[in-house]
């Protein structure tokens, strides 16, 4: 479910400049576990010296603050002490920097080139093309209960009509409306084929992300199925809508969230879950941290003491009554086993910096929430028709573990309208590949199977006749 944590998790250090002007855009692609991470920094000249900021365009990272740079002729360092994040390189000519970039411990080469079109340039063949053959409206509405205003862009086959139509909810952590991550848009490319099959879409960035007011980091699941319920309201402001077939689609957590609305709002007529989920929380990241970390390779006995050590933190999570008692406990916990491996331990991070990392995820609202969250409670409530559709080489939301608990819950509250599909040899961005590790997605140039795509724009069609 937790999408991949951003390489890159602070701002750059950078000092004075001085010398041959280094202003403009620097471009590099970083080479680590499979994938390849484009790095762009935009370096500007100002009275006093220089300012910079750093996008990650394959991780959905842009306009990072890079407060500080050292540069003198033709050393060039930046770094990031409290993630142990540096970089060392020199300038080359006027067009180049090579050097070495280390985070924990561990060192990759990585150059950089000045104003590389071609690297900055890249699109994923399946991102749209404009002028689309549809209308395309950006959009804002109120989440009444939060006092916030989301923005997103709506979709309409054509100016006049009534059309049924979706609100696409993203998976976790904070996502732009297109779900952007590692250079794919999914959304941005469910959205066009599904408008060019005459649906209407919705889709909306999460609050406290891109145009969306609010705060990300605070937010739970609930907090996000409120901001859902206020897209289906929008939705139901639009003549262009037929009200009578509004449905949701929902990836990853997003596959939590739709039946969470569909069992508070009459108005939606169908769900689509994009691995979904119907296991408790802490299951579910034991499963998936197991399956992925198999997939890259660890011994059987690191993923036995990574699950217990997993285990227990999330006991310590379920039974803590406030955010003190559990910060405490959390500390104390991972104190003890820091002792006991304190191999574990990112080279040149101090042990302090160490727990508070651990303690601060853990501790954080939406964890504390997802752990103990029991989703099949809410799905056997659901009476509307669904389809739950599951790559065969999803890592994050294993089919075997999920389908079945699926289909258990609806059939457990009588739901007889219902369609579970696995999808093989597809991994949890619906991608086809070779094996489901989330190392491959950023080299996958396909953004959603084919075969993902016209199952659920064929399902859609079925219900809303």
């Amino acid at each position: 479910m937790k999408k991949l944590l951003l390489l890159i998790t602070a701002v750059l250090l950078y000092t004075g400049l001085q010398a041959q002007d280094i202003t403009g855009q620097w471009i590099g692609v970083l080479k680590v576990q499979g994938m390849q991470i484009r790095l762009i920094f935009h370096i500007n000249k100002t009275d006093t010296g220089y300012t910079a900021t750093m996008d990650s365009p394959d991780q959905g990272a842009n306009g990072i603050p890079v407060p500080v740079v050292s540069y003198h002729n033709p050393s060039i360092q930046l770094g990031i002490p409290v993630a142990t994040i540096e970089y060392k390189g020199s300038l080359v000519g006027n067009d180049s920097i090579t050097g070495t970039f280390s985070q924990s411990g561990h060192n990759f080469p990585l150059g950089f080139k000045h104003n590389n079109a071609a690297v900055s340039a890249k699109r994923r063949p399946q991102d749209p093309v404009k002028p689309y053959p549809y209308i395309t409206e950006e959009v804002r509405f109120l989440n009444p209960a939060a006092g916030i205003h989301l923005a997103g862009s709506l979709t309409l086959p054509e100016k006049e009509g009534s059309f049924p139509a979706v609100v696409l909810i993203t998976g976790s952590g904070p996502q732009n409306r297109d779900e952007e991550l590692m250079g794919h848009r999914p959304f941005l490319v469910l959205s066009d084929y599904l408008t060019r099959h005459h649906i209407a879409v919705l889709r909306v960035d999460d609050r406290g992300t891109a145009a969306s007011e609010g705060v990300f980091k605070t937010a739970n699941t609930q907090d996000f199925a409120a901001d859902v319920e206020a897209a289906v309201q929008y939705l139901l402001t639009r003549k262009e809508i037929d009200h009578h077939k509004i449905g949701l689609i929902g990836h990853s957590e997003g596959g939590i969230i739709a039946p969470i609305v569909a069992v508070k709002d009459p108005a939606v007529q169908f769900i689509v879950l994009m691995a979904g989920t119907a296991v408790p929380g802490d299951e579910l990241l034991l499963k998936q941290n197991e399956l992925i970390s198999r997939g890259m390779g660890a011994s059987d006995s690191a993923i036995a003491i990574n699950a217990a050590i997993s285990k227990q933190a999330f006991t310590i999570v379920k039974e803590s009554k406030d955010t003190i008692e559990l910060e405490n406990k959390l500390t104390a916990f991972f104190q003890r086993q820091l002792k006991l491996y304190p191999a574990e331990k990112p080279a040149g991070e101090s042990d302090s910096l160490f727990v508070r990392k651990q303690v601060k995820e853990l501790a954080s609202p939406w964890l504390r929430y997802f752990i103990p969250y029991d989703p099949s409670k809410v799905l056997e409530k659901v009476t509307c028709p669904v389809l739950a559709i599951n790559g065969s080489k999803d890592l994050q939301v294993p089919p075997s573990q999920n389908l079945p608990a699926i289909r258990a819950a609806l059939t457990k509250g009588g739901n007889q309208h219902f369609s579970i599909v696995e999808l093989p040899g597809l991994n949890h961005l619906f991608q086809e590949c070779k094996s489901g590790i989330p190392a491959e997605y950023a080299s996958i140039d396909q953004t959603i199977a084919p075969i993902a795509l016209e199952t659920m724009a064929n399902w859609i069609a079925a219900q809303t006749k």
